[in-house]
């Protein structure tokens, strides 16, 4: 496979989930295990722990930036490859699976699911006290009017249930 070809995919996966467009393609430990995983390239002999392993031992200049240019993917490639089929020689082999691989994967939308109590937590009808007051019959909320106190009798007294309207001695 070609070097466009490799670099193309590298580019690929470098701008997954990036927001700056038009930067220097670089790829950080995160993107380099993605693409590893993304196209199968796991197995028993080489896991996601070598890939992190292998991504701290290549040249990193300064060590603070973390990321990788293509060069030094290339290089890391090549001690994934020893790794994997026991020969830095077979590069060409695991440059191949990159190239003819699909590109960077998203997992998928998310998905409401109602498992276990959550069903019984947003059913209206299994509302008591207070709470039961928010929702009329059919479970529709009555938005103020369940959370306000909306009786106007009750405001003619100092206490809810105070029936001796005007028998308070008015001495002021």
């Amino acid at each position: 496979m070609s070097d466009d070809q490799l670099q193309a995919k590298f580019e690929s996966f470098c701008a997954f989930g990036a927001g700056a467009k038009g930067a220097q393609p670089l790829m950080d430990n995160a993107k380099f295990g993605k693409m590893f995983r993304d196209l199968h390239l796991y197995d028993q002999k080489f896991t996601s722990t070598d890939t992190d392993i292998i991504f701290s031992r290549t040249e990193v200049k300064p060590k603070t930036e973390r990321k990788i240019n293509f060069n030094q993917f290339k290089v890391a490639l090549g001690l994934c490859a020893e790794k994997k089929f026991g020969s830095k020689d077979q590069v060409g082999k695991l440059t191949e699976k990159i190239c003819k691989g699909k590109g960077p994967a998203t997992s998928g939308a998310t998905k409401a699911v109602k498992v276990g109590g959550v069903e019984r937590l947003t059913d209206t009808k299994c509302y008591t006290g207070s709470h039961k007051e928010r929702f009329d019959k059919s479970g529709k909320g009555k938005g103020i009017e369940g959370r306000v106190d909306r009786d106007d009798k009750a405001a003619q007294g100092y206490v809810g249930n105070y029936k001796g309207e005007g028998t308070y001695d008015k001495t002021h």
